[in-house]
């Protein structure tokens, strides 16, 4: 029986080893960590992670050929494949910081599989990692061999939170980049045979080992991109009294663009996107490519402008000053359908409200107090770093209460900023909601969601990104 082993239970690992576990009942799979809490909550009822359709496939295989274990090093010294799915946080000090990839959690992994291994392994990355860094592993592995042979893949994760195990049941696309060398090409196989018990032959893609880790951070950089750019023109929309939905719809209908990540909105989030065109950046510069690097740049950039962009619409709107003026915040996640908090817009969005003395009342139905606390106190890049490692926030937010109802949040709010697109908010009652609140009642749209004609029959003031602004709004401009 083939075994597996995945360093890593987190957002990748887990799910990806659970569908693998699923189509593959031949092959043992263990999903192990450190993190006592995390197995813990893998073996439980309550998964630590919220994502559709995963717990179903979890609670059929669990038990059976999927095992959640803290003992790592003996499911990697059985193992004949080890998936390696930690952490590749940004640096936060020394050379590259803000921007390199910290490689720390990579390479104890890869010291701790040359040591506990007793037979021949391939070794996966699975984390997003700078190009070059499958190198840097197999000189860890062969230096620290003794005599046993190791093989590098690259198999990235294409994964988008929210639709996870539908992605992994249906890729687009499997990418397995390995040595051209007769191991290399052997262990390539391998790894293919266990994806073929469900993907198409002809979507699984070999390339070398530099291809799979750049096309990587080649995709998300792409993504994001298309994201700054339909939030760039939402500025110029406004100005200008375009409809930015109008106009990314005319885009999107172009087949050689297409209609996806046009949506404009406050901005782009979760664990990958600034991560990694950082990272990219990074890459650039070290390769003498600063005009590259400072092209990438720029979709970050436009990233922070869309958020202080909608803080400053805000304050603007609501005659210059938010201070002790009660703002609802509608969402925390940074998309629908997931818990995840990681890099979500909704965190600058808030930071820069608090920095005008505004007293926020927040509601997410994934997000926990006690995680929007800490993301609201906890230094920028902090969040990817081990739970162990993150500074323990000594005081919450006082400015901050986080409630578990929508009505319960604008309850004799002056404003609404809606920063998730979950589908429960466009269909709140909103004239109960209009009814309750102090006047004039804004509403301040970051996912252009609402029916924004429809609540200002009600009486709102509404903002939508990208679209045409309210004769008040247009009154009291935004500073930019």
């Amino acid at each position: 029986m083939v075994k597996i082993c995945c360093i890593g239970a987190g957002y990748v690992g887990g799910p990806t080893m659970a569908v693998i576990a699923l189509k593959c009942p031949s092959i043992e799979v263990a999903v192990v960590d450190i993190s006592v809490p995390r197995i813990t909550a893998w073996n439980s009822d309550q998964l630590p992670i919220y994502e559709p359709g995963l717990d179903d496939v979890v609670k059929e295989c669990r038990g059976r050929n999927l095992f959640f274990s803290t003992d790592v090093e003996k499911h990697v010294c059985e193992a004949d494949i080890v998936f390696v799915s930690v952490n590749t946080p940004t640096k936060t000090r020394g050379l590259g910081a803000g921007k390199a990839a910290d490689l720390t959690y990579w390479e104890s992994a890869a010291r701790m599989i040359a040591d506990v291994s007793k037979s021949d392994k391939i070794v996966v990355e699975k984390s997003t990692v700078p190009v070059k860094t499958a190198e840097a592993i197999e000189k860890i592995l062969t230096h620290n061999s003794k005599g046993i042979s190791f093989q590098i893949l690259s198999n990235p994760e294409f994964l988008a939170e929210g639709t996870a195990i539908e992605d992994l049941f249906k890729p687009d696309r499997v990418l397995i980049g390995g040595r051209d060398t007769p191991g290399g090409q052997k262990a390539i196989q391998a790894l293919k045979e266990v994806y073929a018990h469900w993907v198409p032959e002809d979507r699984i893609i070999c390339t070398n080992l530099w291809s799979a880790e750049l096309s990587k951070l080649a995709a998300n950089a792409f993504l994001a991109q298309r994201i700054s750019s339909v939030n760039a023109m939402s500025a110029l929309c406004e100005a200008t009294g375009a409809d930015v939905t109008q106009v990314s719809y005319a885009v999107g209908k172009d087949t050689r663009i297409g209609p996806k990540f046009l949506n404009a909105s406050v901005g782009f989030g979760g664990s990958c996107f600034q991560k990694d065109i950082l990272n990219l950046v990074y890459i650039c510069e070290c390769n003498g490519l600063p005009e590259v690097a400072e092209y990438w740049k720029q979709v970050i950039k436009i990233n922070d402008y869309q958020k202080s962009r909608f803080v400053n619409r805000v304050v603007a709107s609501m005659f210059n000053t938010v201070s002790n003026k009660k703002i609802a915040v509608l969402g925390f996640a940074f998309k629908k359908d997931t818990g995840d908090t990681r890099e979500t817009p909704a965190i600058d969005v808030c930071k820069g409200l608090l920095g005008d003395k505004a007293r926020l009342s927040i509601y997410d139905p994934q997000v926990t107090e006690d995680q929007i606390q800490r993301d609201l106190t906890m230094n920028k890049f902090d969040w990817d770093h081990p739970l162990h490692l993150q500074p323990m926030s000594p005081t919450t937010v006082k400015q901050v209460s986080v409630v578990w109802d929508a009505y319960e949040a604008t309850k004799e709010a002056h404003g609404i900023c809606i920063l998730t697109e979950w589908d429960e908010f466009k269909t709140l009652d909103y004239q109960r909601i209009y009814n309750n609140m102090q006047k004039p009642a804004f509403v301040f749209d970051g996912r252009n969601i609402v029916n924004a004609d429809k609540l200002r029959e009600i009486g709102f003031i509404v903002y939508s990104i990208g679209k045409p602004l309210d004769a008040w709004l247009k009154d009291m401009p935004a500073v930019a």
